[in-house]
């Protein structure tokens, strides 16, 4: 019996809306397109329908990986839906996406590490797995920012948008799947990135929602410094654990912050020549979301072939940090 554990297949959800810059900048003072396209390379983000929440978009996403993997909703075994942007507090947006699926016999729970969120439910998955070998985990990275956005606030409110993107994980031959990964978190720096209202600290009334304190609430070049002063670093001694160099690495799957962070990452990183996968032009900063609907445009694309190396890195509130790295295929062990 195989001991390795990886992907068996990917796919992604985005609603239909599309935002373009031109858009935005006519509802946000003092901003235009150029400055939003130069200051974030995005030119477009998508935006969830009224009647569309986050197990919506993650149920969309769901069925196109599990369509990818060959496999049914009856075959899954655990659902882990990583979203900081849920239908409501409770209960778990997973347990919402098994009854849309009809996956009655997964346990289901919801992950929250905000924009790392997909990374560490990588490794909660593999973790299952490796405790109950054969099992089949359905990861998906959802999230509706568009929701929580403050249209006064140019430097939060260009940058998000929504989506889902999914993956299947389970068994594959030996050799292949997941290498290793590595996980950290700088409790220090969680003011930087924070929605101060809603839960337990400060739940809503009237007074929050008057003083903004639903909205996304960012220090953008404090974010920037932290991912690009932490980012590297973990990235260095995953290889290195991994017996292997910046060099090797065959595709470059960063959270799509936004497309001037995320060259400087890769720079200082040294990917700066490997394929860099790219969809934040399009689809803006879709939070958990990021890195699953980005490895799967890969997929798609071809940028991602069997036997290539694979590295995954994600970031977000906490702050969190999540590095991730495969060798793509190998197909179900």
């Amino acid at each position: 019996m195989t001991s390795a554990i990886g992907i068996l297949g990917t796919g992604a959800y985005l609603p239909a809306r599309e935002v373009g810059n031109d858009e935005l900048a006519a509802l946000i003072p003092d901003t235009t397109a150029e400055w939003i396209l130069r200051k974030t390379g995005i030119r477009s983000r998508r935006y969830a329908a009224p009647d569309e929440a986050a197990s919506d978009l993650a149920a969309g996403a769901a069925r196109a990986a599990l369509a990818d993997a060959g496999l049914t909703a009856d075959r899954v075994d655990h659902i882990i839906v990583c979203t900081s942007t849920g239908d409501q507090p409770l209960p778990p947006t997973a347990s919402v996406v098994q009854q849309l699926l009809g996956a009655g016999s997964a346990a289901c729970f919801d992950l929250n590490a905000v924009c790392a969120g997909f990374v560490y439910g990588l490794e909660a998955a593999r973790g299952l797995i490796a405790v109950r070998p054969g099992a089949h985990v359905l990861l998906i990275g959802a999230d509706v920012y568009s929701r929580f956005l403050d249209f006064t606030d140019r430097r939060s409110a260009v940058l998000l948008g929504d989506g889902a993107g999914a993956v299947v994980v389970g068994a594959v031959e030996d050799g292949n799947g997941i290498l290793g990964i590595d996980l950290s978190t700088r409790g220090d720096a969680q003011d930087l990135l924070r929605i101060p209202a809603g839960g337990s600290r400060s739940p809503a009334s009237a007074g929050t929602v008057a003083e903004g304190g639903h909205h996304l609430r960012m220090q953008g070049r404090a974010v920037s410094e932290f991912v690009l002063e932490n980012i590297p670093p973990g990235v260095d001694k995953l290889l290195a654990g991994a017996g292997v160099r910046a060099e090797e690495i065959d595709c470059f799957v960063p959270h799509q912050a936004n497309a001037v962070l995320i060259r400087e990452l890769a720079a200082r990183c040294g990917l700066a020549d490997t394929p860099l996968v790219q969809v934040v032009e399009t689809y803006g900063n879709t939070g958990a979301a990021s890195v699953p609907i980005g490895l799967d445009h890969a997929v798609r694309e071809g940028t991602v072939e069997p036997g290539g190396l694979v590295l995954l890195s994600a970031f977000g509130a906490g702050m969190s940090v999540g590095n991730g790295l495969l060798r793509w295929g190998g197909g179900p062990a």
